[in-house]
């Protein structure tokens, strides 16, 4: 399986030790190396790897803010002095957590851990494709309808009556203008029915329809807020932004 990869760290001697280490590896390719926050995010929203080595502590964006920032995912292999951030880094869905002085055995359990949940979840994500296309044919369709329980009563409510959308622990709140609807549902599989030009998500735990979106206001920590026609407001995270910034002219 080729797998390409970049490496983030403000250290040179850290990434040059990488390199070495990369270097029994012919079917991982090097793309970029990074060492500042910024210009890792600049360089793997160009590049797209599938893999990036991020060291947690970096002047100005840690790894953390750098992931944050990102649209596109990659998968992460940490690698960190420091220990006190492995569950925090775990959190954010890590393969796995280098402390340094990177060891080079424990090196190798990484890249074989990385390159079996790649293969497993490229696998899993292929036979899904493939269902799908075999349910549907090559078309994404997305609902105008759905069934949302009030009392005892299943009402059909339409799609683009919805304001906005909420997590609330494993269910959504639905919001219209007159009425609210408790789905079991999570947000992430309800996203998957709405039209993304339409519904977007700004945080993890809300998605917004932008036909109420009646303003946005810019924070003085250079963050973003919602303001819905029915008057809630819902702060913009950062890793949302972007969705939002692509639609001002």
């Amino acid at each position: 399986m080729k797998l390409d990869c970049i490496i983030v760290d403000d250290e040179k001697l850290a990434r040059d030790l990488l390199m070495e280490f990369l270097e029994p590896y012919p079917e991982i390719e090097v793309l970029a190396q990074c060492s500042k926050g910024n210009e890792a995010v600049d360089k793997i929203e160009e590049l797209k790897p599938k893999l990036i080595f991020l060291d947690v502590q970096m002047p100005g964006m840690d790894g953390f803010d750098v992931l944050e920032a990102l649209e596109y995912k990659p998968y992460v292999i940490f690698t960190t002095a420091y220990d006190q951030y492995a569950i925090q880094a775990f959190d954010n869905n890590a393969i796995d957590y280098l402390l340094k002085p990177l060891d080079e055995e424990r090196f190798k359990r990484a890249i074989e851990r990385a390159t079996e949940r790649i293969d497993t979840e490229k696998g899993n994500v292929e036979e899904l494709l493939q269902s799908l296309k075999m349910a549907e044919g090559e078309v994404t369709k997305y609902s105008t309808h759905l069934f949302v329980q009030k009392s005892e009563k299943l009402l059909n409510l339409e799609v683009k009556d919805i304001m906005h959308l909420e997590a609330s622990g494993d269910y959504t709140v639905l919001t219209t203008k007159t009425d609210q609807f408790l789905s079991s549902s999570g947000i992430g599989k309800l996203e998957g029915k709405l039209d993304p030009e339409t519904f977007i998500r700004i945080h993890r735990s809300t998605i917004i329809n932008l036909n109420y979106l009646k303003e946005i206001e810019k924070h003085f920590n250079g963050g973003l807020i919602v303001k819905m026609e029915n008057g809630k407001s819902f702060p913009v995270s950062r890793t949302y932004a972007k969705q939002i910034r692509k639609k001002v002219v």
